[in-house]
């Protein structure tokens, strides 16, 4: 099966060339999303060979979503650029698909370890709303997950079209395991680590989206 990985970006310039190097092992094809960076990530992309789109301007989730419409792969595996997520692990979640046991195979920093979910306030609320929201996920659909927020993930592609993704954020991550969920597709996950971001800064802000969270997790639950 064909592998498509889709990085999305947005001023990621110190980092986007040790990502685009370390998933090219494992890519039959290597997309990135920009968000309008006014760095030089889409000019390095591009001197790398990677095919660069920009997005719409209205966060993550709408980037991921208009990305999928350029991949040509049977499998899509979705990366963070900020160098959180280690593309060695990238075989461990694509496996359980290409062995025809799941569909949609989440990355978990719960059971793989967090270099940065620990130690402050802001921390704790973050692991806190995480562990409730998973909770109320495993509840509604009588599965064992550990986690529902880690953007590090692999799905087949037919299965992606078909979940009608809405979320313009970050919550399409449990947007995208919810209506896996809810339309009968298998749901797996295993063990990554998440490492501390190596250079810039967080373009998210729980305090400014923490409401759209819990809406989603009503609206996706439920309805």
């Amino acid at each position: 099966m064909k592998i498509s990985i889709i990085i999305p970006t947005r001023n990621e310039e110190g980092m986007i060339n040790e990502i685009i190097n370390g998933c090219r092992p494992y890519a039959d094809e290597l997309l990135v999303v920009d968000g309008h960076s006014t760095d030089r990530t889409r000019e390095i992309a591009e001197s790398a060979g990677i095919k660069v789109i920009l997005d719409n301007g209205k966060g993550k989730g709408a980037a991921l979503r208009h990305a999928v419409n350029f991949v040509t792969g049977d499998i899509i595996v979705f990366i963070d650029a900020d160098g959180s997520h280690d593309p060695r692990d990238i075989p461990k979640l694509v496996e359980p698909i290409l062995k025809g046991v799941a569909d949609h195979v989440s990355g978990s920093r719960l059971i793989g370890g967090s270099s940065e979910l620990h130690g402050g306030f802001d921390e704790c609320f973050r692991l806190m709303g995480s562990s409730f929201i998973t909770a109320c996920i495993n509840w509604r659909f009588k599965v064992i997950l550990s986690e529902s927020q880690n953007g590090f993930r692999a799905i087949k592609t037919d299965v992606i079209k078909q979940l009608g993704l809405e979320e313009n954020i970050t919550t399409i991550e449990q947007e995208m395991i919810m209506k896996t969920l809810k339309k009968g597709f298998r749901m797996a996950e295993v063990p990554t680590h998440e490492h501390k971001r190596k250079m810039g800064y967080s373009k998210i802000s729980l305090k400014k989206v923490w409401f759209r969270y819990v809406y989603s997790l009503v609206k996706y639950l439920f309805f």
